[in-house]
C-alpha cells in the first residue's frame, strides 16, 4: 500500500486529464471485447457484408465505386498505415527527438508503439478471423484479418505522435489541431481498408478501439514516468 501513494497523489494532483484518459482505456478496452464477441458470435456478419458491398459497384462486385483515380487515391490512403509508413514515421521522429536533445521521449515513443506493434499482431494470431472473401482484395495481404493492423498501428502511432507535440504547445487551438489531424489519417486509413475489400468493417471499428486505448494508456504512462521522476520534457526545459 505505500508504494501507491505516490501514484495516487500523482492522480489527485492531475484528476481531470488522468480521468480522461482512464475513461478512454476504459470504453476502448469494453468496445473492443464487446465488438470481438459479437463477430465471434456472428451476430455482425450481416452488417459487415452489407458495408462492404456498399463500397462496390451495383451488379459488378469486382469493382470498387468511384473512377479509377479514386481507386488509385484509396491504395495510396491505405498505404499511409503500412508497416513500412508507419515505421518510417515513428525512426524519424525518434530521431528528431534525439536531435532536439529528448533521449527519453525518444525511447519511451519507440519502445510504446514496439510493444502496441506486438500486441495487435498477437491479437490478429489469436483471433485469427478470415479476410473477407466476398469480394476480390484491391492491395495485398499477409496477415489474418481481426483486428484491423493498419487501423490500429495508424490510430496508435499518429494518435501517440500528434501528443507528443501538442505536449510542447500552450495554445489549446494547436493542441487541438495537432490531435485531429491524427485522427482524420487513422479514419481515412481505416475506410480505405474496408474500400479495398481486405477487412470487414467490424476488423477496422476494433482496430480503431485498440489503437486509441493503447495510445491513451501510453500517455497515461507518459505523464505519470515524467512527473515522478521530473524528466525534462523539452530541450528549453529548465530541468533539462
Amino acid at each position: 500500500m505505500q508504494s501507491l501513494r505516490p501514484i495516487y497523489r500523482w492522480i489527485v494532483s492531475h484528476e481531470l486529464a488522468t480521468i480522461i484518459l482512464l475513461a478512454v482505456i476504459g470504453a476502448g478496452t469494453w468496445g473492443f471485447v464487446s465488438i470481438a464477441d459479437e463477430v465471434f458470435e456472428g451476430d455482425t456478419h450481416r452488417l459487415d457484408e452489407s458495408i462492404l458491398l456498399s463500397m462496390r459497384t451495383p451488379g459488378d462486385t469486382s469493382d470498387p465505386i468511384g473512377p479509377n483515380w479514386f481507386e488509385e487515391a484509396g491504395r495510396d490512403v491505405t498505404a499511409l498505415g503500412s508497416v513500412a509508413a508507419l515505421t518510417l514515421f515513428t525512426a524519424s521522429f525518434g530521431g528528431y527527438l534525439f536531435v532536439k536533445k529528448q533521449p527519453w521521449v525518444a525511447v519511451f515513443v519507440v519502445v510504446s508503439i514496439a510493444a502496441g506493434t506486438g500486441v495487435s499482431t498477437a491479437l490478429k494470431s489469436g483471433f485469427d478471423r478470415p479476410r473477407p472473401d466476398l469480394v476480390p482484395h484491391e492491395t495485398q495481404i499477409y496477415t489474418k484479418s481481426f483486428p484491423s493492423g493498419h487501423s490500429a498501428m495508424s490510430s496508435l502511432v499518429y494518435l501517440t505522435l500528434g501528443a507528443v507535440m501538442a505536449r510542447a504547445e500552450r495554445d489549446r487551438r494547436t493542441k487541438a489541431f495537432l490531435m485531429m489531424v491524427p485522427i482524420f489519417l487513422a479514419i481515412l486509413i481505416g475506410v480505405s481498408r474496408v474500400y479495398m475489400g481486405v477487412h470487414w468493417p467490424t476488423d477496422v471499428l476494433a482496430g480503431w478501439l485498440f489503437g486509441i486505448t493503447w495510445a491513451a494508456a501510453s500517455w497515461l504512462v507518459f505523464r505519470y514516468i515524467q512527473r515522478r521522476y521530473a524528466l525534462p520534457v523539452d530541450a528549453e526545459d529548465p530541468r533539462a
